[in-house]
């Protein structure tokens, strides 16, 4: 009884969550709605950002080379050129908002509307702008093929690492300018610990570890950032993520990824956070206050970022491709195998 109990309170949350999304859409504005280019095959891109122009020509270029065909962005209030630069793009349906960013559950409202309107029934990529995707045999296949090899193995979602690069000086140190390929700066990584274990209610995944534990939360390791994520799923109207893509609901999707050492296909996020502006954009959050639910209980690591210090260590391991990922357990082939 009390399954069923725990299941019936997981489909209120859910609804109540698909509810807000729905509600979120009176706070945004099409500026360049470009949704009628989407086919029923088009694999789709999904973003909110904020004042991302040095990242997104390389995000975008990266991920259209990866195999998205279209990407359905918000902005909220840029005031860098981000909306100028995504509203002339001929691949991007953009949309803006100046709400608040925390009260629509970090962006989630926002970006959740605009999969039940254009997602259901497309593979669906759900990144930040300071994420790239890495998936396996990716030199020889695009992301229809590893979409493929999901639908014949009914693997709803594809799993991934969130991987933390930074560079071998302060992370304040090097120049970098918009379109720039963010991987040759941040050239390096933690391969290890990372450990993984499952929470209730939603049966979500929790993966910690890594750079930004050994760094700035060594002596709380709990208070470390979640590391797992579900970025690509085969989208359907009534899924809704709960935190970031690092869970869904219904919460049977959470099982489609087990973390590090699993053996079914998955890959990784490397994550770019850790550019020489790393040290503004964290200013810049401690004074907005829209990231985290205790905004002011991270306000040491701000500070910390804002220090610029130096994360490489003789025990950094400079990255190279998935293969190296795949060797250290950080990802997996699984079954997918590239016929020659």
């Amino acid at each position: 009884m009390s399954q069923i109990w725990q299941k019936y309170k997981l489909r209120i949350v859910r609804r109540h969550l698909l509810w807000r999304a729905v509600r979120a859409r009176h706070v945004m504005t099409a500026v360049n709605d470009q949704t009628h280019l989407i086919s029923e095959q088009t694999i789709l891109g999904v973003c909110v950002v904020r004042n991302e122009i040095a990242r997104l020509p390389h995000f975008l270029d990266y991920h259209r080379a990866l195999g998205v065909e279209h990407f359905l962005f918000v902005d909220n209030a840029s005031d860098d050129g981000t909306r100028e630069l995504l509203a002339g793009q001929p691949d991007v349906s953009l949309w803006e908002t100046e709400a608040s960013y925390k009260k629509a559950r970090f962006g989630l409202d926002w970006s959740t509307w605009l999969q039940i309107k254009h997602a259901s029934g497309h593979w669906c990529l759900t990144l930040d702008a300071d994420e790239l995707l890495v998936f396996p045999n990716m030199e020889q296949q695009k992301l229809r093929d590893l979409c493929r090899f999901l639908d014949e193995t009914n693997q709803t979602a594809f799993g991934a690492l969130m991987l933390d690069l930074y560079p071998k000086g302060r992370i304040s140190d090097g120049c970098f300018a918009s379109g720039d390929d963010p991987l040759a700066l941040l050239e390096y990584f933690d391969a290890a610990p990372y450990r993984a274990t499952r929470q209730l209610p939603k049966q979500n995944l929790w993966v910690q570890g890594g750079v930004r534990e050994r760094a700035f939360f060594a002596d709380d390791p709990k208070r470390g950032p979640t590391l797992n994520k579900l970025p690509l799923v085969k989208w359907h109207w009534r899924y809704v993520y709960v935190n970031s893509t690092h869970a869904l609901l219904p919460s049977r999707l959470n099982f489609e990824y087990e973390g590090p050492g699993d053996k079914r296909a998955c890959g990784a996020l490397l994550h770019t956070k850790f550019l020489p502006f790393a040290g503004e954009k964290s200013q810049e959050e401690k004074l907005r206050k829209q990231h985290f639910g205790d905004p002011d209980a991270f306000q040491d690591y701000h500070d910390a970022v804002m220090d610029a210090p130096t994360l490489w260590t003789s025990d950094s391991v400079r990255f190279r491709d998935w293969r190296q990922l795949e060797i250290l357990g950080l990802m997996s082939r699984g079954k997918w195998r590239v016929q020659r």
